[in-house]
């Protein structure tokens, strides 16, 4: 019997070890690691919709530059806005630094907004409205971006998990000890433009011309007197 007992004696303490892994896993050892993993997941989904779209930009001005030339600085706002959003560094770090953050997010935000300015474009140039490759850059295009605010938005929820779990019981005892070098991730914000209503400007070519472009907040140019209202206007 005796010769028995150091058998029974490890038996036992694989069986405590085996308990012992049952009641952490039970108590939420694991929940941190995995949901910060999903988060990096939605992370890399954002990186990657948002790079698509940078992707398709060249090809996008290349085609209303042939249509519109006298569009130069749209043009050009919207090519530096990409240079500046592609230079932003970002890695996995960076949704834990909220001013590299910050910085990225901005970036594709203010791109956002010139692309919004580049494709009202359309509306004065009825040959480029037409085009074959516009508007099939045009359909790419409007598809990335709701591809961006679904990936967007399903980051936000990855990451709204994983901060609650640094904060709730039991999992906080875990970030407190286990994983005390976990930090809370950024979330993505509405941009300002989100916020606000858009502003639709009709512009009006002068005779034998095209509309200066209009700065942006700035007020729509004025209609030349005598010039004839357009057909089935309201007579004034």
């Amino acid at each position: 019997m005796n010769q028995l007992r150091p058998g029974f004696g490890r038996l036992g303490s694989w069986a405590a070890t085996a308990v012992l892994g049952l009641c952490l896993a039970a108590c939420g050892v694991n929940t941190i690691p995995t949901k910060e993993e999903t988060a990096k997941a939605r992370w890399a989904d954002v990186q990657n919709t948002y790079q698509r779209r940078a992707d398709l930009i060249p090809n996008l001005v290349r085609t209303v530059q042939a249509y519109a030339q006298q569009e130069r600085g749209v043009l050009v706002d919207v090519t530096n806005a990409r240079a500046r959003a592609t230079q932003v560094q970002v890695d996995a770090s960076t949704i834990t630094d909220p001013a590299a953050f910050e910085r990225y997010a901005a970036a594709q935000d203010q791109l956002s907004g010139v692309l919004g300015r580049l494709m009202m474009i359309q509306e004065r140039y009825p040959d480029l409205k037409s085009n074959a490759n516009f508007l099939a850059l045009q359909s790419q295009l409007e598809g990335t971006e709701n591809r961006i605010g679904v990936a967007r938005r399903d980051y936000n929820e990855a990451v709204r998990d994983f901060n609650t779990s640094l904060r709730t019981f039991p999992t906080v005892i875990w970030a407190k000890t286990m994983y005390g070098g976990a930090k809370p991730m950024v979330l993505f914000s509405a941009s300002e433009d989100a916020q606000t209503a858009p502003q639709v400007s009709f512009d009006i070519a002068p005779p034998g011309g095209t509309a200066a472009p209009v700065a942006p907040g700035a007020p729509p140019p004025a209609v030349p007197t005598g010039t004839p209202a357009p057909a089935g206007a309201p007579a004034q």
